[in-house]
């Protein structure tokens, strides 16, 4: 089962006011393992960031300015996500930004049952406690140290473990394969086998004494 873990940057937080986004990225699963498959790209959102949504992620007008329009990546990115789940978190914001952006272009919107939103799914599981991305990276005992900034890519890495825990799958951390010898190897090997232990002469004789003397019981 492929699933796509998503993160979007914008200019400001509604698109009611006219807010844009400047970047996308995304990261495929298979079968909740990530695969080579990534989608990520700066965008130029044809309009000025805000001061907050500045010092959130850093990216500058100028930076964006030389980036590639929405349109000129739509449907790739749509042709990326086609046919598989996609996991958010918060995916209220994230949905209306990028149907905002589809709907622009002309395109045919996300349709929201495709999307499974890890807010929601923390909500769920720790009623009451901070579901924050760090928050959750927090609890899992996951590494956000690199996040220093909020930017696409690193958030769908981190989500991508924290949507694991969060539906109680172990994260795989060895890369197991079998060989020709039927031997599990990767990065460690692991050899499993079953140790047999034969009976002692004492053991065997001391076992069916025990045998006669409770049969005797049970039928006399």
């Amino acid at each position: 089962m492929k699933e796509i873990v998503l993160d979007t940057e914008t200019t400001g937080l509604s698109v009611k006011d006219g807010h844009r986004i400047v970047e996308i990225g995304c990261i495929e699963l298979d079968n909740l393992v990530p695969t080579k498959n990534i989608f990520h790209f700066y965008l130029n959102p044809e309009r000025k960031v805000s001061d907050k949504a500045f010092e959130v992620h850093g990216y500058s007008d100028d930076f964006l300015s030389t980036k590639q329009k929405f349109i000129e990546i739509a449907d790739s990115f749509l042709d990326f996500i086609k046919d598989k789940k996609i996991i958010i978190h918060n995916a209220e914001f994230d949905i209306a930004h990028l149907n905002n952006e589809l709907s622009l272009v002309g395109k045919e919107k996300i349709n929201n049952s495709n999307v499974i939103d890890t807010l929601e799914l923390a909500r769920n599981k720790f009623p009451g406690s901070s579901i924050s991305l760090d928050s959750l990276c927090r609890r899992f005992r996951i590494d956000n140290s690199k996040r220093e900034k909020h930017t696409a890519l690193i958030d769908c890495e981190l989500l991508s473990k924290v949507y694991i825990n969060l539906i109680d799958q172990k994260e795989p951390t060895l890369n197991l394969v079998v060989n020709s010898e039927n031997k599990v190897s990767g990065q460690e090997c692991l050899d499993y086998y079953k140790k047999v232990v034969i009976p002692s002469q004492k053991e065997m004789s001391d076992h069916k004494e025990f045998l006669k003397k409770n049969l005797k019981k049970n039928f006399y």
